[in-house]
């Protein structure tokens, strides 16, 4: 049998997925439950289409239910107390610098689950997230992105 991937991810992620999952078991569940029974009100199930859509809800939250309680189950959380400034690692923020055009850069390295790219949070399974794990304050990082190679200098690194 193939060995469980484990899923890295801050204390704060773990929470919003817990919460999330609180949320679907909770309140979203009951509420495709009820427009299950609206549905087979209209008669016969053959032609219902309000019965067919819920059905499918139902399927969904069901599946992102299961989803959610497999991350939790196989996931490994980097506790806030555990996380070091001395180099790039899951639950810090570094700050960047482009060696070519001088831009900063900022991101939070996140687990997989986490990744937010338009909130600066990215993977540290992404390609400059793989790229910046263990890092130091001054180390110059050569990156292979799509549009070619660059190189970053670790300005800082902070919780």
């Amino acid at each position: 049998m193939a060995e469980e991937k484990r899923n890295i991810m801050t204390e704060d992620g773990m929470r919003k997925l817990q919460e999330q999952l609180d949320y679907l078991i909770g309140t979203r569940r009951n509420e495709v439950a009820k427009q299950i029974e609206i549905a087979r009100g209209f008669g016969d199930l053959s032609e219902n289409a309000e019965y067919d859509e819920a059905k499918k809800e139902q399927a969904k939250v069901e599946e992102e239910i299961s989803r959610l309680q497999n991350l939790l189950r196989t996931a490994v959380v980097v506790s806030d107390s555990e996380i070091s400034t001395e180099k790039v690692s899951v639950g810090v923020t570094v700050v960047l610098e482009d060696e070519e055009t001088g831009e900063s850069f900022e991101y939070a390295i996140v687990g997989a689950e986490e990744a937010d790219p338009w909130q600066n949070k990215i993977s540290n399974e992404s390609p400059v997230g793989m790229a910046l794990m263990g890092a130091r304050k001054g180390q110059i990082v050569p990156i292979e992105i799509p549009a070619g190679n660059v190189n970053y200098k670790v300005v800082d690194i902070r919780r």
